[in-house]
């Protein structure tokens, strides 16, 4: 068996979840939303699935959803994208990393990668040969720094995974932070794959700002989205890969071996939802963002410190400014034990040196699925 693989633990989002489930706590470890997602976008993959082509859609993806995701940027981020050439649509974000990662990445390669980090990131590049280099964020601002930059970039250096929003810090990065590391790509003649998933999930005015926009960057970044996430059906496991025809094409011939292709029902639905979805993307942002600060009052009016979330689903508790004396980890088993409350303790989002103060929730969830949360875990509190 292959070590990376099999050495790798239990993730630490089945432990809780399945303790959630045994324990018949509330459940804002896992990523995903109550809503069942846009009925119009559903409705479009039903009919598709019913009237429409059910074999091999083409590999890359079919050209009308590849023509909507690259009419979508041009709205929303002002990106001129070729459909044809710089498109592929995979079964998910994280197949559309594989791919990347896979098709970029010779052995001894070294890659860039900002901790905390999805867990997929890590075992992929190491089965891809490449060797890891990490730049440690700490809260609360979860800042990128010249320092730690010049620390974790080498000669060596072919890749960067960025991923902004950040998720579990829950960091929409500013433009300083972005224009610092474009600095350091182009002087590395470094690629960045860009895991921009939550690029719809963003609050409080905020516009998302694609790495690939920066002046310099894009012929080397690789961008990656993800219609669950945009549409709030992480199931349907429809991404995107949006590259210069270069880069596209040699991640295309990766993706062919992996899934292949994609539902093509799916595909339909996701490039009609792009083009006439303008309520859902006005709407669905607010309505998690009012959701966000819900969650937020309620913990804050109970003692807890709440790190400031701009996008995605998570906000995260500061253990020791609330007055907490346990760790992470501690803190959440005891939570979805306690107090029925299943969360996911952000040490585990780290390769080493982890932040061990810091637990992620999510607030994609009903009100009074949310208000009973903040009340289990305000008499947990006291209880210690």
């Amino acid at each position: 068996m292959n070590p990376i693989y099999a050495n790798l633990p239990t993730t630490i989002f089945e432990v809780m979840s399945g303790l959630a489930r045994e324990t018949g706590a509330i459940n804002l470890g896992q990523g995903f939303p109550d809503e069942p997602g846009p009925e119009a976008v559903r409705r479009q993959a039903a009919e598709a699935a019913i009237s429409g082509w059910n074999q091999y859609p083409p590999m890359r993806g079919l050209p009308e959803l590849r023509e909507a995701v690259a009419y979508h940027y041009k709205r929303f981020q002002n990106l001129d994208l070729d459909w044809n050439s710089q498109i592929t649509v995979t079964s998910g974000a994280t197949e559309a990393l594989a791919a990347s990662l896979f098709a970029l990445i010779e052995p001894g390669d070294e890659v860039v990668l900002f901790q905390p980090l999805y867990d997929a990131y890590a075992p992929l590049i190491r089965r891809a040969g490449g060797t890891i280099r990490l730049v440690r964020l700490q809260p609360p601002g979860w800042r990128i720094t010249r320092e730690a930059l010049e620390a974790a970039f080498t000669p060596n250096t072919r890749l960067v995974v960025f991923n902004n929003p950040l998720n579990p810090a829950g960091v929409a990065f500013p433009a300083e932070d972005l224009n610092l590391l474009a600095e350091f790509c182009i002087a590395h003649d470094a690629i960045a794959v860009c895991d921009e998933v939550w690029e719809q999930v963003v609050f409080d005015g905020r516009a998302h700002t694609p790495l690939m926009a920066l002046p310099g960057m894009a012929e080397r970044t690789v961008k990656i989205g993800s219609a669950g996430k945009m549409f709030a059906l992480t199931g349907w496991k429809v991404g995107f890969v949006c590259a210069s025809p270069e880069l596209s094409g040699v991640i295309a011939k990766a993706h062919q071996f992996l899934t292949f292709t994609t539902p093509p029902n799916l595909q339909a639905a996701v490039a009609w939802g792009l083009k006439n979805s303008d309520d859902w993307f006005e709407e669905m942002p607010k309505g998690l963002q009012r959701s966000r600060d819900r969650l937020a009052a309620g913990l804050r009016a109970e003692g807890f410190a709440v790190l400031d979330s701009g996008g995605t689903y998570f906000l995260n508790i500061d253990l020791e400014g609330s007055g907490v004396d346990l760790d992470d980890r501690s803190f959440s088993m005891r939570a979805v034990k306690e107090a029925g409350v299943a969360s996911i303790p952000v040490s585990s989002f780290y390769e080493t040196d982890p932040v061990t103060t810091v637990v992620r929730l999510c607030f994609a969830k009903a009100d009074d699925t949310l208000d009973q949360a903040v009340e289990r875990l305000a008499r947990f509190r006291r209880s210690f």
